[in-house]
């Protein structure tokens, strides 16, 4: 019932702000040349579905982001545009209007769709369209800063004359070409596949596999690996028992395939003629011959065997292949035979048997055991870094695995006993449901990434740029490195077609390296300035490049020159990117594409400054997905906790990289505290203004509000949200909790003759708050009367002549202290009737000073100064406190001891006398102080000699 009362509150709330933002159009940016500019993005979403919880985080993270920017005094930019491009949308319609029952539920149950509308979504664009604008209103309730007045999709008339723009500039510049080269494919859908394509946004990576071939009889047995030197190491083929094989001419050469596999390599451009389709078990126990050597091997069974993956035949290599090494022991456990893992490469540190090494290692005992993949892994990545060829290799002895490697493809190659093969890294799935596979295209367009100068010119970019977490500037010059030529377009889906060629579409990854340029145009089509079919290159080229006559551009048009010149004006005053938002999953393809593009499009000065990236969002620990029926759609998540909270519960579980986990328990949590922060907001509003004299509780609280704002504005500037959120939202709490508590309040109601100080606090703790939950922030400004909107306002600054270091020490002292009374009254059998707390003696905070200021503090040094001094202190007891000292150095919060003995014994006594009222009211007893060697000292148990400088002795006394 709370929960729904909170949610209701909160959406009253929602709507209202959200009105007056509209109405105020405080999100609108245009050319402001008396302020500095920023300039930020995140990648437009795909309108094939609503977004759910997992997209919440990445937009979230970047209107925070624009939030806090735009309170630091900048002109930020914020926009948004939708990506139609390519088949999901195609797909997804497909699906539905074959009738799948699977997609109807979740359209129902999930999207909440109406039914009645499920015949329309089966038309593409009216799919597209409609979750284009639940995706826009869900953005719209989350309160996402987005000036909307530049949204486009990918597939409007001025878009695609814009992408035809930068795909002549490509290739012009050479990096557009034809050929042939390998790409992932959906056989049903007749096309080229990214990872935009693929279920679950899966990139089909292509991997190049030598197929070697081991002759029996007049056919050839192809096993397809990625480690030919490892063949002198063959002691068996596998074949998978069950499974349907095929003997068939291929390109000339009788060969025994997979049958599955053989319909996959179809697409390789290979002449194919089955012959006969027989079981695997019908070659269990027959022999081939190993091309090096001539050596007869068996077929054995083993039902890992994929038969659709490569060739679905595998030679097994137990010595350096964990799976094989378990199947084989498996095998010889089961039926007897001889057969012993031969080794032929060696490392440092490497046993007879190097697999049998890496699973005993790792307690595998089984072929099924997943940490076989590790085990893979891990041998593979040692023999490849440090491994040595072995005698039995004959002239590749003695060779590094990387060199003799290339050096047997080669040859193998060459003498007809292997053929390149392609295969997919993993399995994927297009969206229309078939098994992807790798195709040979022939006169197909490439984005040549492979360029050597191209990227030399993008190192330069990543280099000058700031990447957030900077962990993954490696991972993007390692992609940078690896990537090659990339299929660009494809002959079916929606988007641009090719400006030279218009049988092909450009694909999605392709269109979507350069858009952010494009929101600067967006807004005067939108206003209708511009007539989008009327774009033409001209115009591209001056208002991007400032390439020709504004006149010329002008006339060409049909409008003024005035107009031309201001989105020149205004481009040149907002670019380059200051900020690119994305998830982690985008750095392999679309965030360095983004990259390689500006570099090739646009001058130096207009290159990309700082990526972002974060990881992904799990529910309850769990990957989101379809099948586990775990997916919560935003604007059903908005509707259950609220947005402010929502936004908080998405970024608040994990640093930046991390996957963050969503807990539905989090969420109503953060909307229950939010709406007790409103509650204190409202207690505050209500207090009579008064100014009192500033005691140290409240120069403490001031003092501590300064480095709070300096560590939030930290954060946010270092993208730590996670760090922002604790800080003014716990953090932030329980500072304020122990100021009620030292003024001796049980709550805000009860503090108004402290209001001065408590009105300095809310207000910036409702600025720090507002570009977290923005909602809440206005609520909060506008109950304790703040100027205009919060979003608009200043951000705070700390005031350095307001920091209090005394006073901030001061109450750490009192509240460890507290814990340290605490602790003994815990394991205490009653309750206390009197406590006394002894100040060290004076000697003690001189020795203390000693040790803190040496750089190698000894006791004897110590000690002779200390005697010096005329102290009357046994030697031994005071060598002693001397050793102790020094011991605790290690353990100590030295920084904070340096500057409590800084202030001395005096003022120790003098804050414990202070405060023995606080104490008393703490723990509900008397309380007494005295210096340690105080004549009139009470000590019935001799506890003063354990006193130490920071930590006075405790003695209690419980109750008869």
């Amino acid at each position: 019932m709370l929960v729904t009362f909170i949610a209701s509150t909160s959406k009253s709330i929602e709507e209202k702000w959200r009105k007056i933002w509209e109405r105020e159009r405080v999100y609108e940016a245009d050319l402001d040349l008396s302020k500095p500019k920023f300039f930020l993005t995140v990648a437009y979403p795909y309108p094939n579905s609503p977004q759910h919880v997992g997209h919440g985080r990445t937009y979230t993270i970047t209107d925070i982001y624009a939030r806090y920017k735009r309170m630091r005094g900048f002109k930020v930019l914020f926009p948004m545009g939708f990506h139609y491009t390519g088949t999901p949308i195609l797909a997804m319609a497909k699906r539905l209007a074959s009738g799948d029952e699977e997609l109807r539920e979740l359209f129902i149950n999930i999207y909440k769709v109406p039914k009645e509308m499920l015949k329309e979504l089966e038309d593409p664009f009216k799919m597209a369209r409609f979750f284009h604008e639940e995706i826009k209103t869900g953005m719209k309730e989350m309160g996402f800063s987005i000036d909307w007045r530049r949204e486009f999709t990918t597939v409007d008339p001025g878009y695609s004359r814009f992408i035809q723009w930068q795909f002549r500039k490509l290739k012009e510049k050479g990096y557009i070409k034809i050929g042939t080269h390998p790409v992932g494919w959906c056989p049903s859908c007749g096309n080229p596949v990214g990872q935009h394509d693929t279920k679950g946004d899966v990139e089909p990576e292509v991997v190049e596999f030598i197929a070697i071939k081991f002759k029996m009889g007049d056919f050839f047995i192809p096993t397809a690996t990625l480690r030919p030197e490892t063949v002198f190491g063959v002691t068996n083929i596998w074949v998978n028992p069950e499974a349907d094989y095929v003997k068939a001419v291929v390109d000339g050469e009788k060969w025994i395939i997979g049958l599955k596999a053989l319909e996959r390599l179809r697409h390789q451009n290979l002449r194919i003629e089955p012959l006969e389709i027989f079981k695997g078990r019908d070659i269990i126990g027959r022999s081939v011959l190993n091309p090096v050597n001539d050596k007869s091997i068996p077929i054995l069974e083993a039902k890992f065997v994929d038969p659709s993956h490569g060739t679905g035949v595998v030679m097994s290599v137990p010595s350096h292949a964990p799976y094989d090494y378990m199947a084989l022991k498996e095998i010889r456990e089961r039926i007897g035979c001889s057969i012993e893992p031969i080794t032929i490469i060696g490392f440092e540190g490497s046993g007879s048997t190097p697999a049998a090494d890496v699973c005993s290692k790792m307690g595998i005992r089984s072929q099924v055991d997943p940490k076989l993949d590790e085990a893979t892994r891990e041998l593979y990545r040692r023999e490849l870094m440090f491994g040595v060829m072995l005698d039995n290799t004959g002239k590749y002895s003695g060779m590094r695995v990387s060199e003799a490697r290339e050096l047997i493809k080669k040859e193998l190659i060459e003498q007809g006993y292997a053929k390149i093969i392609y295969e997919l890294s993993d399995v994927v799935y297009c969206r229309c449901g078939e098994r992807c596979a790798v195709k040979i295209l022939e006169n197909q367009w490439f984005i040549d990434y492979g360029n050597r100068r191209w990227k030399e010119e993008v190192y330069e970019c990543l280099n000058s740029m700031r990447i957030i977490p900077e962990e993954l500037r490696v991972e993007f010059r390692n992609v940078v490195e690896w990537l090659k030529e990339r299929a660009c377009a494809r002959q079916r889906g929606l988007g641009t077609k090719l400006p030279w060629d218009e049988n092909w579409v450009i694909e999605s990854l392709s269109d979507s390296t350069i858009y952010m340029a494009y929101y600067i145009v967006a807004k005067y089509i939108n206003m209708g300035l511009l007539e989008p079919t009327k774009l033409n290159d001209d115009f591209f080229d001056y208002v991007f490049l400032g390439i020709g006559d504004p006149k010329n551009v002008a006339s060409s048009l049909g409008v003024e020159t005035k107009l031309v010149e201001e989105i020149r004006r205004e481009f040149v005053y907002y670019y380059p990117l200051d900020s690119r938002h994305s998830g982690r999953d985008l750095v392999p393809n679309h965030l360095t594409f983004f990259v390689f593009n500006h570099v090739a499009i646009f001058p130096r000065e207009l290159w990309p400054r700082q990526i972002v990236t974060n990881g992904s969002v799990l529910m309850e620990g769990r990957k989101m997905s379809k099948s586990l029926g775990n997916i919560v759609p935003l604007r059903e998540a908005i509707k259950e906790y609220g947005a402010d909270a929502l936004r908080i519960a998405v970024v608040s579980t994990a640093g930046l990289l991390q996957d963050a986990n969503f807990s539905p328990s989090l969420a109503k949590s953060v909307a229950d505290f939010l709406e007790a922060l409103l509650r204190q907001y409202r207690a505050v509003a209500s207090m009579p203004i008064v100014e009192s004299k500033a005691d140290r509780v409240d120069r403490w609280l001031i003092s501590r509000l300064q480095k709070t704002i300096k560590d939030v504005t930290e954060a946010f500037e270092e993208l730590d949200v996670r760090r922002a959120v604790q800080i003014v939202l716990y953090q932030m709490d329980g500072e304020l909790n122990w100021f009620l508590r030292r003024k001796g309040c049980l709550n805000l109601e009860d503090a108004s003759k402290y209001s001065s100080t408590l009105r300095k606090f809310m207000e910036v703790r409702a600025k720090l708050l507002a570009p977290l939950a923005p909602y809440t922030a206005e609520e909060a400004w506008s109950l304790i009367g703040g100027y205009g909107l919060i979003c608009k306002a200043e951000w705070p600054q700390p005031d350095l002549s307001t920091i209090d270091e005394e006073a901030e020490k001061s109450e750490e002292f009192i509240k460890e202290l507290i814990e340290d009374t605490n602790r003994i009254l815990r394991v205490l059998p009653g309750r206390p009737s009197r406590i006394v707390y002894y100040v060290a003696a004076d000697w003690k905070w001189s020795v203390y000073e000693d040790v803190l200021n040496m750089e190698e503090p000894d006791v004897k040094t110590i000690l002779v100064k200390l005697e010096n001094t005329g102290v009357k202190v046994d030697k031994a007891t005071v060598a002693k406190f001397i050793r102790s000292t020094i011991d605790m150095l290690p353990k100590m919060n030295r920084e904070f001891a340096k500057t409590w003995v800084g202030f001395k014994q005096q003022h120790e006594y003098l804050l414990l006398k202070e405060v023995k009222e606080f104490l008393e009211r703490e723990f509900k007893c008397e309380v007494l102080v005295y210096y340690e060697d105080s004549s009139e000292i009470y000590d019935p148990k001799k506890r003063a000699t354990l006193a130490r400088p920071c930590k006075p002795a405790i003695y209690v006394e419980i109750e008869a």
